[in-house]
């Protein structure tokens, strides 16, 4: 069992001159899910190399027990620092993936080719795709076989708009998730702020914000 795992390497918040990348819990509780089950994890990103952490992510009220897990392995840390380039990345060799969220994604992986080919690849072949919270930015552009986008008609959640007006950065991010999920012709469906939300639609699991992170790597597990 072979899982990618495809990380953000954008650091920039948008003008605002402050830092942004992955979400610390949303990379590893997934990690810790699927390792833990027996899957041959690797990790790319864009650039290649350590991606930048969100240092909101890693502030002591965003810990959890799997962030806590994660700065204790040194082995772990070490993957992380040495991502694969995403280009260089064969979707066949995986048998699904899984995007952790963050706000960098909604600037690099929504607009990256590479991304766009790997979705495009693993959906049209029915191979299991995961993402989390900031993370289903990556459906922007696919498209399904039919051209049409590769959500359309598929039952989706993602960030709510009132998630991201409550951590005050709505006119700083590129596009409201929620919105361009919607625009996709998305079923959209969201929970409670903060609270783990996951939804599966055939080989498309996505997640709400960073509690849903564990859930939905755990239902991405189910589908193989």
């Amino acid at each position: 069992m072979k899982i990618l795992m495809v990380l953000t390497s954008h650091d920039q918040l948008g003008d605002t001159g402050n830092k942004t990348g992955f979400w610390l819990e949303e990379f590893a509780a997934p990690y810790y899910v699927l390792k833990d089950a027996g899957a041959d994890i690797t990790l790319a990103s864009p650039k290649g190399g350590k991606p930048p952490l969100d240092p909101s992510s890693d502030s002591e009220d965003a810990q959890t027990d799997a962030t806590a897990r994660f700065k204790k392995d040194e082995a772990a840390q070490k993957v992380l620092a040495n991502t694969h380039i995403l280009a260089d990345v064969n979707d066949a060799d995986y048998d699904a993936v899984f995007y952790p969220g963050g706000h960098g994604p909604l600037w690099d992986l929504a607009e990256d080719k590479d991304s766009i080919k790997l979705l495009e690849a693993f959906a049209h072949n029915n191979r299991p795709i995961g993402a989390v919270c900031h993370a289903p930015a990556i459906f922007k552009h696919p498209k399904a076989q039919d051209g049409k986008p590769l959500v359309s008609g598929k039952t989706v959640t993602g960030f709510t708009n009132t998630e991201e007006d409550a951590v005050g950065l709505t006119n700083v991010v590129p596009f409201l998730v929620e919105d361009m999920l919607k625009a996709n012709d998305g079923d959209y469906q969201r929970g409670d702020d903060w609270a783990s939300f996951v939804v599966t639609d055939g080989t498309l699991v996505t997640g709400q914000n960073p509690a849903s992170s564990e859930e939905a790597a755990k239902k991405l597990l189910a589908l193989m």
